[in-house]
């Protein structure tokens, strides 16, 4: 038994075995008619079912909050507190919601979703005949059936939003002011149904703020206008339901699903490679040809995406690029205070002083992340020490961030370009199938440096370096450990690469 399958499994034993009240349920009140500890648990296995559907991530950000009010006749009645969320789970996972709970419960063949009242669960449903006194009958419910006969893709779920990145959490600066209103400029003419700069193409490094502005455009757009049809999505979760669609012999119906988008988002667009790339490429002009939007995040500009297709690299050049760029002090500065206020506000006894965010500021220059883990870090020391937040404090919590301003970050395409410079080997070749001594050494000392000065993982390395295994890429790193273990020469001109790179 796999590892999700085995925590399902303890889930549901736990769901059978407690003896959790009612209410823990959410939303659920007792009744002189219905035994509502059994629906209890028929919901309460139904989630565990869902969870280990869908994983953490995606059952977190979207069915928390999703509470069962109650089963009448072949109906089973749901809510959420946000119009919102009503419509993504309505237009996104009926039909998987609806399974967990048929397997709970086979007479339920329907669902009916409602939007909580003030953040409130809404009186029980009466039955038809039954009176509310105080309460007027709610409007006919939209019942949607079971689908019949439709092909079972996950990839119409797309990827999970983070509902904290949005335009209110986002910080603006020099840096990134032309991508923050480019991204606004594309959510308002969403809205509209309109298109302005289509594709929409953003690059920085890591920790920049490319996912932060994809989840905000989605956020902004789909809370302006329910019905549009918005999809997130990072490069792996394409490629991945895209291959799923083929094996299932279902590519024909994941084609038809992207053309119905109105909005589609992609991220990470630096891991599309192979047929998945090709295939995007295809539905990209469709969507352009039908003035559908299109926004698309990457840690290079197109002509750098050396595992995309010449065509895709093409019309994503012919859109609208956008940089973000390294941030400034004051960004940074601006960033740390807009953190130190939020963690104010959740640990009310925390202060941060203003030398502290001046040194926070000065002292991590990497990227944004970490300028949220330091804040953080600050926070979890306050807490557990009762130590005051001070410039002491902080030159001990965060010294290994620090560090990181001494050492320039590395990328893999620096890597490419000073070992194709060095050895006089052309770049392509070390991406290619080539097996000839004086490309292969090349390119396992470009796969070994990239292992050892950047924080990409062995399959990452494999996916940049010509879609290689990860077997391949630590094949490599190992046979050049050894080959400078054993010639001193190779091991000070590998050394002379990573100062190069590091300068």
């Amino acid at each position: 038994m796999n590892a999700v399958a085995a925590k399902a499994a303890r889930v549901l034993d736990e769901a059978v075995s407690a003896d959790a009240p009612v209410s823990a349920y959410g939303g659920l009140t007792m009744d002189e008619d219905v035994d509502r500890g059994d629906l209890g648990q028929i919901w309460q296995r139904a989630r565990a079912r869902l969870k280990a559907s869908v994983g953490d991530d995606a059952f977190n950000s979207w069915f928390q909050r999703l509470e069962m009010e109650e089963i009448l006749d072949d109906v089973a009645h749901l809510s959420v507190p946000t119009k919102f969320l009503c419509s993504w789970i309505e237009s996104k996972y009926v039909e998987r919601i609806l399974a967990c709970i048929r397997e709970e419960d086979s007479t339920v063949t329907r669902l009916h979703l409602t939007v909580r009242i003030n953040g409130q669960a809404r009186p029980r449903l009466h039955p038809q005949g039954e009176a509310s006194e105080d309460i007027a009958p709610p409007p006919p419910p939209r019942i949607m059936p079971v689908p019949q006969q439709s092909p079972r893709l996950d990839a119409l779920s797309g990827s999970a939003l983070d509902p904290r990145l949005t335009f209110e959490t986002f910080v603006p600066g020099k840096a990134n002011e032309i991508a923050l209103g480019v991204a606004k400029q594309v959510a308002s003419a969403a809205m509209r149904k309109t298109v302005t700069f289509n594709p929409v193409y953003i690059h920085s490094t890591v920790g920049l703020g490319k996912s932060h502005l994809l989840n905000a455009v989605a956020w902004a757009a789909g809370k302006a206008d329910p019905g549009l049809n918005i999809v997130y999505l990072t490069a792996d979760h394409f490629m991945y339901h895209f291959i799923s669609a083929v094996q299932r012999q279902s590519a024909i119906a994941f084609k038809e699903w992207l053309r119905r988008i109105d909005l589609l988002l992609i991220d990470d667009m630096q891991f599309l490679q192979g047929k998945s790339a090709t295939e995007f490429g295809h539905n990209l002009s469709a969507l352009l040809s039908g003035a559908k939007q299109v926004v698309v995040a990457g840690d290079a500009p197109p002509r750098d995406l050396d595992m995309i297709d010449e065509r895709v690299r093409s019309r994503l050049s012919g859109g609208l690029v956008v940089p973000i760029v390294t941030f400034d002090f004051d960004l940074r500065r601006a960033i740390v205070a807009r953190r130190a206020e939020m963690a104010v506000q959740r640990f009310p006894g925390v202060h941060f002083p203003g030398p502290v965010i001046d040194f926070i500021a000065h002292a991590v220059v990497s990227h944004g992340r970490d300028l949220d883990g330091a804040v953080n870090r600050l926070v979890a020391a306050n807490q557990l020490t009762n130590e005051a937040i001070t410039v002491q404090l902080a030159e001990r919590t965060l010294a290994d961030l620090m560090r990181i301003r001494e050492v320039r970050r590395v990328r893999i395409e620096d890597i490419l370009k000073l070992v194709s410079k060095h050895f006089k080997v052309p770049r392509n070749d070390l991406l290619s199938s080539r097996r000839s001594r004086e490309v292969v050494r090349p390119r396992q000392i470009a796969m070994y440096l990239a292992k050892s000065l950047t924080s990409r993982s062995l399959p990452e390395i494999g996916r940049r370096f010509g879609g290689r295994d990860h077997t391949t890429v630590l094949h490599s790193v190992r046979k050049v450990e050894q080959m400078m273990k054993d010639d001193s020469d190779l091991q000070q001109e590998i050394e002379l690469l990573k100062k190069m790179l590091e300068e």
